[in-house]
């Protein structure tokens, strides 16, 4: 029996697979960087473990945001353990998982455009190229983060339209307090700028709300795909919310700067069934 986990900072997508049968769970994000091995362990005690026969886990492939260096994958890899004392667990960071779901055993980009961002280049085997990923503070061009961050800034500076003001106001009761608080003072706050993404996408249409989204995802080609020599011989493929709720946008951006684009999907979980059941079992 396997146990496969797509984990971000605001959910984890897991999949439970015997033979061919597969039962699909979530639980809170996880992300090592960010989260106390006590909370993690709390958390999934509570979530995850009443739901599956841990004793009987062979195998856990666990990929997440956050686990990039050797010492949060063995935090990891220490908690889940305790979960599914019986398992070999393999911890990576979720770009292979991206990697692996998007272009399966083929050459290709792969990017992550959800609550952060990131990419890199696949060989069909390997990760050869990497976007620096530099969080929400600096960087996450192209998330659901940069889409607040973006939108917010320019409420708070009086440049939003009044339409799209009055509505924040009106949903949010934003004021310069509340933000600020949200920022500096509350535990994460990458996930309170990426809360105003539903609000994003509920008014998509509107001609400042496009451009805001375009402006996100030039700023994440630029450094997200443009910089890999020869990305114009490659197909782009996307996973996260953020690429597939605004596709249209991104298609369009994409091919204004002679992107190609290949896949769009919302989820890595169901191509990494398939690539585990026919690719990577080993």
């Amino acid at each position: 029996m396997i146990l496969i986990a797509d984990s971000g900072s605001t959910k984890t997508d897991w999949l439970l697979l015997k033979n061919t049968n597969s039962t699909f769970l979530s639980t809170g994000g996880i992300n090592p960087y960010y989260m106390s091995s006590e909370h993690i362990f709390n958390m999934l005690a509570q979530e995850l473990q009443p739901l599956i026969p841990n004793s009987e886990i062979e195998h856990i492939f666990f990929y997440g945001s956050g686990c990039s260096t050797d010492s949060k994958c063995q935090k990891i890899r220490d908690i889940l353990s305790k979960i599914c004392p019986n398992a070999r667990i393999e911890v990576n960071h979720d770009m292979l998982a991206a990697a692996r779901s998007l272009c399966q055993d083929k050459p290709g980009i792969a990017c992550i455009l959800g609550t952060g961002s990131n990419s890199c280049v696949y060989d069909g085997n390997n990760i050869t190229r990497q976007m620096v990923s530099l969080g929400y503070f600096f960087g996450d061009e192209g998330s659901g983060t940069h889409l607040g961050k973006l939108l917010i800034t320019d409420y708070l500076k009086g440049e939003t339209p009044s339409n799209i003001s009055n509505m924040l106001e009106k949903q949010f009761n934003l004021s310069l307090e509340f933000v600020l608080d949200n920022i500096y003072n509350h535990n994460n706050p990458n996930k309170f700028l990426a809360s105003f993404s539903p609000f994003i996408q509920q008014h998509s249409n509107d001609t400042y709300i496009r451009m805001l989204i375009a402006k996100s995802f030039e700023s994440f080609l630029e450094v997200g795909v443009k910089k890999f020599s020869g990305f114009e011989h490659l197909e782009a493929n996307f996973v996260g919310s953020v690429a597939y709720y605004f596709q249209d946008i991104l298609l369009d951006v994409a091919k204004k700067n002679n992107i190609k684009i290949g896949k769009v999907q919302k989820s890595v979980i169901e191509g990494l069934r398939t690539y585990h059941l026919l690719i990577g079992q080993n």
